[in-house]
């Protein structure tokens, strides 16, 4: 850490140590069952012990999951979690400062490690704890003075009464936490991951044999509690791989705002429709990865260096436009996925695109009103497989057409055959052969960004969505036959015949 960055944490530190101590006033006139009786409700009422000792933090009521969370390690003394919380649902101050605090006024002896991916960080996690010991009026007023002389430091604290704290960063000798006859019996890792991680596998599987081998094995009492702390931001993590290893450890996740309404998981503290305006203000992509544990996938097969984005021609310059329906139904976990595609002198253009988890009037109405916007004598043939062709789907066309007043031209297409992988990377030659360009003006759209997320997801195996690019396959589909018959049968189109190599 540089000289000026940490004046800065030190000036950040103290301005934290005087809102604890500004915001934690006891009231001096109660009477001793009065303080009793609270002590005693905070040992079994995880809320009311965040309420009352921590107004700080308790911005709002704390929810069920943090609760469930505390419950959970409390009853098991040999708890293994992964704790897969969302960006803002307030996983470290949860995991490294109350919950083992709540665990010492239950009269655990607590001796607690804090893993950082580097020392520095380690300690300022460690910071926050060590705070609440030293300047939180109300701990120090029910559970008497902790801080000890000569046993407070950076980096490592023992408290006069069965706590002890040390922080240290990824890949240190963990044989010098033993403190006398004392082996750690609470140990998080929190937030490991970082830039030159999640691009090295080596490094990861690294970091979780250290944990493994060196870390947990440190505790060899009948108390043995290890969490780990992230959010699933990368397809591959520290924490995946731990998950993977070791399936029964308890995987606590939980998404900020799941689902196509983005309403808050955590609702006693964001508004209805705040991760609706931060999807606006950051991109579906960036929403789903830091919030809701879905990773940007870095294409294989597929890859972003594979994308055209060029100016396209004329709307109206187009030979032949074609809109692809791929339909979901429950609005939550599906994706609608519109594609517009055109084609024009052999080559394969994504003009426009519509891809949300939403109902199907939602998508109906988009192609209504994109087809409005088009100028006089442009036709999109729109297209949507047999196998949706329900009552449910009627049903939603029929609404929007009433609504609309006109009818929307929609072919009902033969399901296709074969398997969806093979399908799906029969688009590959035109992209790597330069066929296939997007629409450079939709460039900054996040449909137009989910749809390419869910194509470079494309590999044997996917767990990933794949309405887009199901979508995308079928209307490419469309173009090359198409093509073919406008380059073969002159009297189809205004080509003449003409032969080439793809």
């Amino acid at each position: 850490m540089s000289y000026t960055t940490e004046i800065q944490a030190l000036k950040s530190w103290r301005k934290h140590c005087t809102n604890v101590q500004n915001s934690t006033g006891v009231n001096l006139s109660e009477s001793p069952n009065e303080r009793a009786a609270r002590i005693a409700r905070a040992k079994t009422d995880y809320a009311f012990f965040v309420d009352y000792y921590f107004p700080h933090y308790a911005t709002a009521k704390a929810p069920d999951f943090h609760i469930s969370l505390a419950r959970y390690v409390k009853a098991k003394p040999t708890a293994k979690v992964i704790v897969r919380w969302g960006r803002g649902l307030a996983k470290s101050v949860i995991v490294n400062t109350i919950l083992p605090m709540w665990l010492w006024i239950n009269g655990e002896s607590v001796y607690m490690v804090i893993i950082g991916n580097n020392q520095d960080k380690a300690e300022i996690l460690l910071n926050d704890i060590q705070a609440e010991f030293a300047n939180n009026h109300r701990i120090r007023f029910d559970f008497g003075n902790q801080v000890t002389a000569g046993k407070w430091a950076k980096g490592g604290f023992s408290c006069r009464e069965r706590f002890i704290a040390k922080a240290i960063g990824v890949g240190q000798d963990a044989r010098g936490l033993r403190e006398g006859a004392q082996r750690p019996t609470y140990i998080t890792a929190d937030d490991l991951e970082d830039k030159d991680t999640v691009r090295n596998p080596r490094i990861q599987d690294e970091i979780v044999q250290w944990l493994e081998r060196a870390v947990i094995p440190t505790m060899d009492g009948p108390v043995r509690r290890f969490i780990n702390a992230n959010n699933n931001f990368a397809p591959r993590t520290i924490q995946d791989e731990l998950h993977k290893r070791h399936p029964a450890w308890k995987l606590h996740q939980i998404d900020a705002c799941p689902g196509a309404e983005r309403l808050p998981r955590w609702r006693e503290k964001y508004p209805k429709d705040y991760y609706k305006e931060l999807e606006t203000e950051i991109g579906s992509i960036a929403l789903e990865a830091e919030y809701n544990n879905v990773p940007f996938v870095e294409g294989k097969i597929f890859t972003a260096e594979m994308i055209q984005w060029a100016k396209p021609p004329r709307i109206d310059h187009f030979e032949f436009i074609v809109g692809r329906w791929d339909p979901g139904y429950s609005g939550n976990n599906d994706y609608n996925a519109v594609r517009v595609w055109g084609l024009k002198e052999h080559k394969f253009w994504l003009m426009k695109a519509f891809v949300r988890q939403c109902k199907m009037n939602d998508a109906i109405r988009w192609m209504y009103d994109y087809e409005s916007t088009l100028p006089a004598g442009v036709i999109i043939h729109w297209r949507v497989e047999s196998q949706f062709w329900n009552d449910p789907l009627r049903e939603a066309m029929k609404q929007v057409e009433q609504e609309k007043g006109r009818t929307l031209n929609t072919m009902i297409m033969p399901s296709p055959k074969g398997k969806k992988l093979d399908r799906l990377l029969s688009m590959h030659p035109y992209y790597q052969n330069g066929r296939v360009f997007w629409n450079e003006n939709e460039k900054a759209s996040n449909d137009m960004q989910v749809g390419l997320a869910q194509l470079l997801g494309i590999e044997p195996g996917y767990r990933t969505h794949d309405d887009a690019p199901d979508a995308d396959e079928q209307a490419i589909a469309d173009l090359v036959q198409t093509d073919r018959a406008l380059t073969f049968n002159p009297v189809i189109g205004r080509r003449t015949s003409t032969h080439y190599a793809w």
